[in-house]
């Protein structure tokens, strides 16, 4: 496990003061040394703590990395915060930012899609044009080199074939683009095969996107990716997976679609596992390395009423087992997300869930204790948002709620 790195700051306040005077738009806990909360304070929260957003702010949705956040608001702006040791919050400087800051570079642009690896970022335009920043030393950034970049550079390779980006997810260490067409692309760390591209499956790295096959008759809906792992969503909710093995033996070095009944509506990517949501309940793929090394049971529960789930393919290497999770009873769940070693939920009836690695108070359950099993947030200091809708995001080791 990568532990969260410490803050170059020593005090507990930021210098920023963009957010000062803010309204909450939301609630943050779990790992914060880095400034990854958005609090202005430089330390770890096991309780959740308001995030202040400057009024009037609309916010669309929040990418989490591996100590940064970023958030898009319905007008397409783009604030960021949390470490910048590599340049992935796009401000133009390596400074930690304590509160949310809006990037300067995309003044006068209007963005749809933004995303947050370990250690880089992705932006993208309402016209289809892909800007990233961060480390780009495994050619993640896909302008094919190998140096960070502290500000949004365009990847011009779309560009020169015509092609408008619509989605973006980013791993630990690469990248996946969805183009028009729904052609998937991949650059950055192929260690495991989490690019895509057969063809390319021996080279360790690729610095310009590569196009990976496999998706000719089918029509991409989203992308995901996280730690060595990578998954894409159909239109008609079938889920394909590639790169790191779940289980730990045959790695993917191509899509393949995972032979399930369910139709996947949702999916969130861990380091070592995989949540997925169909028809309001939760299946998960995988496990917690953490609950392994603890001595747990399980981290999920069998339902011996859903004994095929998945079929098993005939390679050496079977895919994981889909293991159905228990949730409160008589709601459903609307949105989940997972972190390197933890998972969230958000129910019909506003109930937030989490469970995992809780070691920097991720769980927001008062303690950094582990939890094998969906335990619920107490929400009671977010009664202001009692009559709006809300959603749950994760970073490596952190948890933000928005409404």
């Amino acid at each position: 496990m990568e532990e969260v790195s410490s803050s170059k700051h020593s005090g507990n306040e930021t210098k920023e003061d963009d957010t000062e005077a803010g309204e909450v738009r939301g609630f943050s806990w779990g790992a914060g040394t880095d400034g990854q909360l958005g609090t202005g304070f430089f330390q770890d929260e096991h309780l959740p703590q308001p995030l202040r957003f400057s009024a009037p702010l609309s916010i669309s949705r929040i990418a989490c990395g591996g100590a940064h956040s970023i958030a898009l608001t319905c007008d397409g702006r783009v604030l960021s915060w949390g470490r910048s040791d590599h340049g992935q919050l796009g401000h133009g400087d390596l400074d930690n930012c304590g509160k949310p800051k809006f990037l300067k570079f995309f003044e006068g642009f209007k963005l749809k899609c933004v995303s947050a690896g370990w250690s880089h970022s992705a932006f993208v335009a309402d016209d289809g044009c892909l800007f990233m920043c961060g480390n780009g030393s495994f050619g993640q950034l896909g302008n094919g080199e190998i140096q960070s970049c502290n500000v949004p550079s365009e990847v011009t390779f779309f560009k020169s074939k015509h092609v408008e980006v619509e989605e973006i997810a980013c791993g630990m260490r690469h990248t996946l683009a969805l183009a028009s067409g729904s052609r998937v692309y991949g650059f950055g760390s192929n260690r495991y095969g989490q690019v895509g591209n057969i063809a390319v499956g021996a080279q360790k790295s690729c610095k310009f996107p590569e196009l990976a096959g496999g998706f000719e008759n089918c029509k991409v809906q989203a992308l995901f990716a996280n730690g060595d792992h990578s998954a894409a969503l159909t239109d008609n909710g079938q889920l394909y997976i590639w790169g790191r093995a779940f289980t730990g033996k045959i790695n993917y070095l191509h899509p393949r679609i995972v032979p399930s009944s369910l139709k996947f509506s949702q999916v969130a990517l861990g380091w070592h596992h995989a949540v997925l949501l169909s028809d309001g309940e939760v299946y998960m793929m995988g496990n917690y390395r953490h609950l392994q090394h603890n001595g747990s049971a399980s981290d999920v529960v069998r339902d011996q009423s859903f004994p095929s789930l998945i079929t098993r393919t005939h390679e050496n290497s079977p895919l994981p087992s889909l293991e159905k999770v228990k949730v409160l009873k008589g709601e459903r769940v609307v949105q989940i997300a997972s972190g390197a070693e933890h998972s969230a939920l958000l129910t019909d009836k506003r109930s937030v869930m989490t469970w995992g690695w809780g070691e920097h108070g991720q769980l927001g359950l008062g303690d950094a204790c582990d939890q094998a099993l969906p335990q619920m947030v107490n929400m009671e200091e977010a009664s202001s948002l009692a009559t709006v809708r809300l959603a749950v995001y994760c970073g490596s080791g952190f948890t933000i709620v928005t409404r």
